[in-house]
């Protein structure tokens, strides 16, 4: 499978501080690949580039094919790409309809809008139930739920989401990743998700990276890193002998 989505060498700079120093990272179509990493070592950042909310100061990001040099966020929106951020950005004044809605601004074909959003409400039946509520008195989960379909909604061939599971039970962040490996499943949808727990996606991802103060310390497909040794060392920046426990 060709690479929809390539990260060579980028390094991103926030006034002095280095956040990223040559990232490298691919996505193939219709894969789901995990960054994996603790909190400050670059994986919402590695998003923000690729989304055009930040602009490498070296290094290349493609997206089908093509380099994201002087694209807006915006272009890259419609031509196929669509970010979950952290924190969800929902409107919490607007009902969950308009949120979902939203999300279809610039799309024209209706009757498909319809049906994509018949479709949300089918795999988040939260929503469904919350659908004239104004989206400020959902719970976490619900408006996680809602940022995620609303990115659905734009028709994305590639969909990031940064930390689902941040402040969420363990059963609401399962119904999510159930959610999107259905759609996965049904649409061919390429998938890069930032997590910080390993455990959850050694049993979704095809391939990992671990990210730790701003460069990759690993790389491999999911199937062969099960143990979850080489990711703690990773991960930890430490022989897995001196660990005591594991990234939850």
């Amino acid at each position: 499978m060709a690479a929809i989505l390539s990260i060579d060498d980028v390094h991103v700079r926030y006034g002095d501080m280095i956040a990223l120093r040559g990232v490298s990272l691919h996505v193939d179509e219709g894969e789901m690949v995990c960054l994996i990493g603790p909190n400050g070592a670059g994986k919402s950042t590695t998003m923000t580039a690729v989304a055009g909310g930040v602009t490498p100061f070296k290094g290349d990001v493609k997206l089908f094919g093509k380099s994201t040099k002087g694209q807006s966020s915006e272009k890259l929106a419609t031509g196929g790409l669509s970010l979950v951020p952290e924190g969800r950005h929902i409107f919490g004044g607007l009902t969950v309809q308009e949120n979902l809605m939203i999300g279809s601004y610039h799309r024209t074909d209706r009757a498909a809008i319809k049906q994509d959003r018949d479709h949300m409400l089918a795999l988040f039946p939260r929503l469904a139930e919350r659908i004239s509520y104004p989206a400020g008195r959902l719970s976490g989960g619900e408006q996680q739920m809602l940022a995620v379909a609303r990115s659905i909604m734009t028709k994305p061939r590639v969909l990031m989401i940064d930390e689902p599971s941040l402040g969420l039970a363990p059963l609401v962040t399962e119904r999510i990743y159930d959610a999107v490996a259905e759609l996965q499943r049904e649409s061919g949808l390429t998938l890069l998700i930032n997590e910080q727990s390993s455990n959850r996606i050694l049993k979704r991802a095809d391939r990992i990276y671990v990210l730790r103060s701003g460069e990759i310390q690993l790389s491999g497909a999911a199937n062969d890193l099960q143990d979850g040794v080489k990711i703690r060392e990773a991960y930890f920046g430490f022989d897995d002998t001196h660990s005591h426990g594991a990234v939850a």
